[in-house]
């Protein structure tokens, strides 16, 4: 793939990975991309995970025709970007390695050596001259590791982003961008969101026209439109309005009340999203949360405590940030109802969230009070 006359794309497509870090369904795969900048000195942009580093390396050398790559510039140390570093550097031994000093001490880690007598470490604004391309380098500590750099071509105005703008699936397959950046974002920056804002208030100051990431597809057109949502995503804003109903149910009684919410809801003209967190993508229910404004959690008395699944997914929220919603609770429990409380409890830490004065409780199951408390909190989420 030709992204500019001088750059050229040699990522891969894996449709061998089930779980992307080892939690995440990647149904459509993943794209490690990497990327070759060809001037009077070459640098190459990354490496890709350990199961296709043949394959790059043959992409490399098709792309190279014959010459031998000067740089191999390291932004971003995970193992799906990093894999290759060693033997690329075995196999070219004239070439030197760029990158950050926290990204020199994970190679001594990884790999046994820091490269010390090939290699140029960079900081904030340290620029590399490969002849026509001047590349200019912008740290993003924890975007999401403290060793990350992102890199900017100031001649055909390519942002090199690193995991920054990148997305699941492969890109040997079509499908909606949002979706799986968002649920990407969310699930393995988004306790970043800070460190994000700080990175986005700096790639202001450049003129880009192309964003190279490191996962998911070359942005070309619509900038504004990708950089838009990552302050939305970041800054923990609503993105969209909606009402998210995320359960747990051991006999069905709890499901039958967020359904019957649900559907109360969308009789009033709610966009409402039900959720059953035993069953359904826990990382999808995540991204709900965060994308939507509202959220009622509906969980059973569970040991004294909450059902697991909750407990995890809640777990799921705080770590990343979860804040600036409206939050309703339904508890069940047949005795002892404590649900409410355990949540609200775990929820006490996050920012600004209002949680709704109706507090749905059902004893075994729903009865007309408890469905007249329903029919109260879907008036109060839509007031």
């Amino acid at each position: 793939m030709t992204i500019t006359k001088d750059i050229r794309y040699i990522g891969v497509n894996d449709h061998q990975v089930d779980l992307f870090e080892g939690q995440y369904v990647v149904p459509n795969g993943m794209a490690y991309n990497s990327y070759v900048i060809l001037d009077g000195k070459t640098a190459v942009m990354d490496t890709v995970d350990k199961n296709f580093v043949d394959e790059w390396l043959q992409k490399l050398e098709a792309v190279l025709e014959g010459r031998k790559p000067d740089y191999l510039i390291v932004q971003h140390m995970e193992p799906d970007h990093s894999a290759g570093i060693d033997i690329f550097m075995n196999r070219y031994p004239e070439a030197t390695v760029v990158s950050s000093a926290k990204a020199f001490v994970m190679m001594k880690n990884f790999f046994g050596t820091d490269y010390a007598d090939r290699r140029i470490v960079v900081g904030e604004g340290s620029t590399l001259e490969l002849g026509e391309h001047t590349l200019t380098f912008v740290t993003a500590p924890m975007v999401h590791w403290p060793e990350v750099i992102v890199t900017y071509d100031s001649k055909d105005k390519v942002l090199f982003s690193a995991d920054g703008f990148g997305k699941f699936g492969a890109l040997d397959v079509e499908e909606d961008w949002a979706c799986e950046a968002r649920r990407y974002y969310i699930g393995i920056v988004g306790k970043f969101g800070v460190p994000v804002q700080n990175l986005l208030k700096k790639a202001a100051g450049l003129d880009i026209s192309v964003i190279c990431p490191l996962h998911g597809p070359v942005l070309t057109e619509n900038l504004g439109y990708y950089i838009n949502l990552y302050d939305i995503w970041s800054s923990y804003r609503v993105e969209s309005e909606g009402i998210v109903i995320a359960y747990t149910s051991v006999y069905g009684n709890t499901k039958a009340a967020a359904e019957l919410l649900a559907r109360t809801l969308e009789e009033k003209g709610a966009a409402v999203t039900l959720t059953d967190l035993a069953r359904d993508d826990m990382a999808e229910a995540v991204e709900d949360a965060f994308r939507y404004g509202k959220l009622v959690l509906a969980t059973t008395t569970y040991n004294g405590d909450i059902f697991p699944f909750m407990k995890e997914f809640l777990h799921h929220l705080t770590e990343r940030n979860y804040q600036n919603r409206t939050v309703g609770l339904i508890e069940n429990g047949s005795w002892a109802p404590a649900a409410a409380k355990v949540m609200r409890k775990m929820l006490e830490g996050s920012k600004n969230l209002t949680f709704t004065d109706t507090t749905v409780t059902i004893l075994s199951a729903l009865n007309d009070t408890s469905r007249a408390q329903i029919e109260a909190l879907a008036n109060e989420l839509l007031a």
